[in-house]
């Protein structure tokens, strides 16, 4: 089974995406935030291994590399975008056992992308994607909270009924 990537282009998806354009009217800091957050759900559920890349010249401090909520962040070097720093991480990520997604709607990255050996999700698909991981999270709490309930712990069936069979026992 490939490993997969997914390479954000972060402030593309943060332009793209209307809850994340409408949040960095007022704080690009937040979008961003919440974008890593996002992805590091997406992370979780998919399996895939994220890298979000972000242009220097938006934030202070260049040409970092640091983790929030096991997601890479990219910070390029200055006078490098994140186009840059994108194509060369299709081609260092690239193999046999690794399938490598880029998630951009820039038609020309995403034809570099391709041209690579790497794969295009736009940043709507992206988008839907995420839909759906956040449906599949919302199940999940909500299965959990339909669990049996034991003082303020959530267990399952199957242990609330080894507890019930032992309790007539003993009793």
């Amino acid at each position: 089974m490939k490993k997969e990537i997914v390479l954000v282009d972060g402030y593309n998806i943060i332009g793209d995406w209307p809850e994340l354009k409408r949040l960095k009217q007022q704080s690009l800091t937040e979008a961003r935030d919440l974008l890593i957050a996002k992805m590091a759900e997406y992370q979780a559920v998919t399996g895939r291994r994220v890298i979000i890349v972000f242009d220097a010249h938006m934030v202070p401090g260049t040409g970092s590399k640091n983790a929030h909520h096991r997601v890479e962040v990219v910070y390029t070097r200055e006078r490098e975008t994140a186009d840059e720093r994108i194509e060369k991480l299709v081609s260092q990520l690239k193999n046999v056992e690794t399938q490598v997604y880029v998630a951009t709607s820039d038609f020309i990255e995403q034809s570099v992308t391709f041209g690579s050996g790497g794969l295009r999700t736009s940043a709507r698909e992206l988008r839907v994607q995420m839909d759906d991981v956040e449906n599949h999270i919302t199940e999940r709490v909500s299965r959990v909270q339909k669990e049996t309930r034991h003082g303020n712990r959530v267990i399952s069936k199957e242990l609330a009924e080894f507890f019930e069979k032992k309790r007539r026992n003993d009793g």
